[in-house]
């Protein structure tokens, strides 16, 4: 594969989408002396907030979409959930990078499971349901529990609803509207990770090694790195990581959610074509950081070295923490390995994500109970295991 040619420092960038994710790679690319555009239906975003210029139209406006992607040299997303449809109107007149294909794919679960399982990867164990009758048929070939989810637009634990027994079915059927969905076996996992990977043009990769994860109510809650995985399935998870960006032939950033099986084994859970919340941390822990590598990647730059400076940990920042007022910062810049990420959201609501604490120290344990303790002082929730 040969190089495409580069889009160097000095040329804008265009983000569909203005969420914290665009707004970090935004902070990313402007240090290296890009200018960035972004599009999206609201105002005064986090992008928006440090681009250079804010679109405000909807994803449906293609010709708002074509007049934009016209203004700069390529354009990558930040969230998954923009239609199809925006992202091959923008690549009439500008490379999208990952491709409106990869897009295609990740942004719809039965799609995505349909394509690792026939490509080979290891996947949870799913039935598509377009209807109660396929649910039942579901839940009879996989048994229960299992995990019924809505098979396009849904993130942070949304869109899904645990059934516990066959006669669950019908009410769980009618709580997801009806919509198409794929139901998923349960996995008696031990823990979950994920792996954060680049892919250049020319098919150079490079990964950030396993971030070990943990959620509650579905929404990540804190991220610790190195994970506390064997070397044997770090190897694992590597291997998969690079194969999927190869076969979905990736020129960008692209996240594997894994479960950790008993005995170290890796079943992918779902993929994110794009930064990732668990790969927040490398924003201070990591030589070049997962939005830079974005950069760098759909700019056919060369990538840049993933080295762990030293283990952090992330903890989330819901808009639980704003329910008694503002948080008092001081509190937890107190301890002074903790590093503050706020995504300038204008309204704090539960479950909403704000921002971000990282922790850096000598071992990844030690980093988390630091990163937990200082989210505490904010009178935040603390869940660690």
């Amino acid at each position: 594969m040969t190089r495409c040619k580069p889009v160097l420092p000095g040329a804008s960038i265009g983000v569909l989408g203005s969420g914290q994710l665009g707004r970090m790679f935004a902070i990313a690319a402007r240090r290296m002396g890009y200018r960035v555009h972004t599009f999206s239906p609201a105002e005064d975003t986090p992008t928006g907030q440090v681009a250079d210029v804010e679109i405000r139209r909807d994803y449906e406006d293609l010709d708002a979409v074509t007049a934009f992607a016209a203004a700069v040299e390529v354009v990558t997303f930040e969230f998954e959930n923009v239609p199809a449809a925006t992202a091959q109107a923008a690549e009439r007149a500008a490379p999208v990078r990952p491709s409106g294909e990869v897009l295609h794919v990740t942004q719809h679960r039965l799609r995505e499971k349909t394509y690792l399982s026939g490509h080979g990867f290891p996947v949870t164990p799913f039935r598509a349901v377009r209807s109660l009758a396929e649910l039942e048929a579901g839940l009879a070939a996989l048994g229960c529990p299992a995990l019924l989810k809505t098979a396009g637009w849904g993130y942070d634990g949304k869109g899904q609803v645990r059934v516990y027994t066959p006669g669950d079915a019908a009410a769980a059927w009618a709580q997801l509207g009806g919509q198409e969905a794929v139901l998923e076996a349960f996995v008696a996992f031990e823990r979950e990770v994920s792996m954060v990977a680049a892919r250049g043009h020319d098919g150079q990769l490079v990964d950030f090694g396993v971030i070990e994860n943990h959620h509650v109510g579905g929404i990540l809650d804190y991220s610790l790195a190195p994970a506390r995985v064997s070397p044997a399935t770090e190897r694992q998870a590597r291997e998969i990581t690079r194969a999927v960006l190869e076969a979905l032939e990736v020129v960008g950033v692209l996240c594997v959610e894994f479960f950790v099986l008993p005995g170290g084994g890796l079943l992918i859970n779902e993929l994110a074509p794009r930064p990732h919340n668990s790969g927040h941390l490398t924003f201070d822990a990591c030589l070049t950081s997962q939005f830079e590598q974005q950069l760098r990647a759909v700019c056919g730059l060369p990538l840049g070295a993933t080295d762990l400076l030293r283990p952090a940990a992330m903890a989330n920042l819901l808009g639980d923490i704003w329910s008694t007022g503002t948080p008092d910062w001081q509190q937890a810049l107190a301890l002074p390995n903790i590093k503050l990420h706020l995504y300038g959201k204008d309204e704090a609501r539960p479950g909403r994500k704000m921002g971000h604490l990282t922790a850096i120290a000598g071992d990844a344990e030690h980093a988390t109970a630091q990163v937990l303790a200082a989210r505490t002082r904010l009178g935040a929730r603390t869940s660690i295991t």
